[in-house]
Parts: C-alpha cells; structure tokens; sequence
C-alpha cells in the first residue's frame, strides 16, 4: 500500500495551521467513504468562526483516518469552530457505526497494511516482535500542517512511544 499522501495536502494553507486527526476503527467500505467525502465537503464549505468562513480541509486519508485542517492565520478559529469538528466527528461515528474518538487504539504498518493496536497490548506486541522500531506509526497527536506532512506516519523509534515502552534496536 502507498502511504504518501503529502500531494493531497492543500499548498496553500500556512504550516501553522490546525491539524484534527480522528482514526477510525474499522476501514470504511468504498460506498462509505463517497458518502463521506461529500458530507466533509458539506462541512467544510459551512465551517466558520465568529461568522467568519474558515479556510478549511477535510479529507479521508486511507480509507481510515478523517483529517480536518483549519488555516487560522487570517482568521483565528474560535473555541465554537474547533467543538463544531469534535461534534460532526461524533454525527460521522453514528452514521457509519464507527469509533472515531477511542484514543486508546494506535495505529501501525503491518505487512503493508493498518493495523490497529489496544495501547494495553503494546508491551506484548513488541516482546513478540508484532512491531519493532523501524514499524511505522500514525501519530495522530500532531497539531499543525508542518508537524502533520513530516511526523503523522514515522518509525516507532522516532515517537513518543519510544520511550513509553522501551523499544531497543536488535543487536
């Protein structure tokens, strides 16, 4: 599977602009995902803040993640606007029975494809080899464009989880 995805990422917004991941638990079926497309289209054309349109983007990136990013740097997005993106994710989680807000599962590339893991089964998978630290990782605690194009999909040994479940290179 092809993991670059960088050319589907407006040009035109600022590095600094707001970045909202959700990871799906299940890949969507292809009919799902043009139901989806339209409805982020919907969305996106309707965003605003203080009755300001935002610059937005939204887009459904492998068939698992939905990510909405926000340029503010004209225009700062309100408290309202960013709640506004938490709430259309939960109306998503209804219409297509998906869990888009379990921060618990992480996802990883197995064997070329996505594969989703309970944080409580990390320590198992890497002392039987699941994951090692060259696996990548969806780190979808990114926050802005800049961060997004260059650390949403890295090595493990390159996270934050590194460290939380002492991942060592072989010998």
């Amino acid at each position: 599977m092809n993991f670059e995805y960088q050319h589907l990422i407006p040009e035109d917004f600022h590095p600094d602009s707001k970045v909202f991941i959700y990871q799906s638990n299940r890949l969507l079926m292809m009919s799902e995902a043009l139901q989806l497309e339209e409805l982020l289209e919907t969305f996106v054309s309707e965003w605003e803040s203080h009755g300001a349109a935002v610059k937005g983007y939204a887009n459904l990136l492998f068939g698992q993640f939905v990510v909405f990013i926000a340029d503010d740097t004209d225009a700062k997005i309100c408290g309202r606007s960013i709640d506004s993106v938490a709430r259309f994710a939960q109306e998503i989680e209804k219409r297509f029975s998906i869990s888009l807000l379990d921060r618990h599962s992480l996802a990883f590339v197995v064997k070329d494809k996505i594969q989703l893991l309970p944080m409580s089964q990390l320590k198992y998978s890497v002392e039987n080899n699941f994951i090692t630290p060259d696996t990548l990782y969806f780190n979808n605690l990114v926050t802005d464009k800049r961060s997004f194009l260059s650390n949403w999909i890295i090595p493990i040994k390159q996270s934050w989880l590194a460290s939380r479940i002492a991942i060592t290179q072989p010998a």
